[in-house]
């Protein structure tokens, strides 16, 4: 059996090189699909995807009942490779990595189609274990969460097998591999009608599994990421049932146990058609899925976690690491977050003095106000972030450059801020300048009431700390907010005796309004001569 040769064109004259690091190409031979990405590495670990492509050839379908490989399926994959890897050549990739995983390493003419593929190709396939799986898909994760001061389980769930990470302050405890993959565990015990009994079956099975290797005691709470096809698309259908924009991004989705648990009982009262219809979910999936998920609740149950991480990376991106030779070091808290807002920032030329100042003053604000207007302390971070990108619009252009900030940020790749957050952190932003949050604005109005109320919140303390920088200089040194019966009175600072803060004054008094509508309270700013302005009455005088 041969599949028709490929012709790669000579573009060494149009491919775009990279910036920097090494471009590589990562192609994962799965179970149901096979997925490359091509990305510049940097020695830091840093990943620019440059292009992706994704075929579903099924290898592993009817594979435990024969032992071997359809002809057909190897017909499709082996098509796909090949597209792949006139991709990679033709972007420059330096390297061309290939992996395959349980599908092929259990099919007993294994050997056949690794033969085919180097013949066709020239590329040699590597065949990974269980345990080469967990440790990419955890290297991946490293990369991507910080992991650096709790337990985590890395949980990956691919056609024929489910891998499992457990690791404790960034360092890997144990790997485990166990024959739970979404196509395997459906052809053995849902087939295309399934019923609740063969759903309660297929829970046991995996429960019975994973019981000797994950001992509560050890791993109850612990933080839990998801990775792979089942993940990423319960991460979607979680967006689209909140009615959240996602363009196909699901990073840092996080999904509470209860919905999970809902989700299975909605999918297993529905027909194959109903699935594949369901918002968020990849039709092409939709045979596969409930079993996908019903691998996922066990493992959350097992482990008593109250909710699931999704991870937008898997094992691709731990083998372009693996590749570079990066191995990425456990992060804290927040770590990861900060340096990626603030490498998007760079990227957009943002001007770093003024962003950090209104982000300062933001701050000061919310911890003064923050309770009283309802703020939660989550709100915080979505604030400090909207702070520092709120003039990254600027990148595209002055006139409107709010409105440039929230398309570059609802869309730019944020580490460690899920999608709710990163559209919240966009819409702040945007808000920053400009027209009051109005239902006639679109994407604000696709919002729920309590992310809209959020926004109005936070918006309206980046616009007065914004105001109070008019003039880029960091004259404000520091606020002092009172709470008063019918005023929020603010005393403000300046960086030094001999600083003027005029401007900033008539900044803030004109940029104070939308505060004014959330607090239900005038606001008064009270210069350092002790004179009193609002936005009312506009001059100062001895009130």
């Amino acid at each position: 059996m041969t599949a028709p040769r490929v012709r790669v064109l000579d573009l060494a004259a149009k491919i775009p090189r990279p910036v920097e690091g090494v471009r590589i190409a990562a192609i994962d031979i799965g179970s149901n699909s096979i997925r490359q990405i091509v990305a510049d590495v940097t020695a830091t670990g840093s990943i620019r995807i440059i292009d992706e492509m994704k075929a579903a050839p099924r290898l592993g379908a009817g594979l435990s009942h024969s032992g071997r490989l359809s002809a057909g399926s190897m017909r499709h994959a082996l098509e796909a490779v090949q597209r792949m890897t006139t991709l990679a050549r033709q972007l420059g990739a330096a390297r061309i990595h290939v992996v395959a995983t349980s599908a092929v390493r259990e099919a007993e003419n294994r050997r056949d189609f690794l033969d085919l593929v180097r013949e066709e190709t020239g590329l040699k396939v590597r065949l990974l274990t269980g345990e080469d799986e967990a440790r990419l898909s955890f290297r991946s994760a490293l990369a991507h969460f910080d992991l650096g001061v709790r337990r985590a389980v890395v949980v990956d769930i691919g056609g024929g097998s489910l891998e499992l990470a457990m690791s404790a302050d960034g360092l890997v405890e144990r790997l485990e591999s166990f024959p739970f993959g979404a196509l395997r565990l459906t052809e053995e015990f849902l087939g295309d009608r399934p019923k609740p009994k063969h759903l309660k079956r297929l829970r046991e099975t995996v429960r019975d599994g994973i019981r000797g290797v994950l001992p509560v005691r050890d791993w109850r709470g612990a933080q839990l990421i998801g990775s792979g096809g089942t993940f990423t698309n319960l991460g979607a259908m979680h967006l689209a049932a909140r009615g959240l924009p996602f363009d196909g991004r699901v990073h840092g989705t996080q999904v509470p146990r209860e919905e999970l648990e809902l989700l299975l009982d909605m999918l297993l009262a529905s027909s194959r058609a109903e699935r594949a219809a369901i918002p968020g979910l990849n039709p092409a999936r939709a045979d596969i899925i409930l079993a996908g998920l019903a691998v996922a609740a066990e493992v959350m149950a097992r482990i008593e976690a109250n909710e699931v991480t999704v991870s937008g990376y898997g094992i691709r991106e731990g083998l372009l690491l693996e590749s570079a030779r990066v191995t990425p070091a456990p992060a804290d808290p927040g770590v990861a977050r900060e340096r990626s807002v603030k490498s998007f920032a760079e990227r957009c030329h943002y001007e770093q003095p003024h962003a950090e100042h209104v982000q300062r003053l933001a701050l000061q604000f919310f911890d003064a106000l923050g309770k009283r207007l309802g703020c939660t302390p989550a709100d915080r971070a979505i604030l400090s972030d909207a702070a520092l990108l709120h003039d990254v619009g600027y990148h595209i252009g002055h006139a409107s450059h709010h409105k440039h900030s929230f398309h570059l940020i609802a869309h730019a790749e944020l580490l460690g801020v899920s999608p709710e957050e990163q559209i919240m952190i966009a819409h702040v932003a945007r808000y920053h300048r400009g027209a009051r949050p109005k239902k006639r604005h679109r994407e604000y109005a696709q919002l729920d009431k309590s992310a809209r109320d959020r926004i109005c919140r936070l918006s309206a303390i980046l616009r007065l700390a914004d105001g109070l920088d008019r003039g880029h200089a960091g004259a404000v040194r520091q606020v002092k907010v009172r709470w008063l019966a019918r005023a929020l009175r603010v005393t403000l600072f300046p960086h030094n005796k001999a600083t003027s803060v005029r401007l900033e004054v008539w900044g803030g008094s004109r940029k104070s309004d939308l505060l004014e509508q959330v607090a239900g309270r005038t606001i008064e700013l009270v210069a350092p001569d002790g004179s009193v302005y609002d936005n009312e009455h506009g001059n100062g005088n001895s009130r």
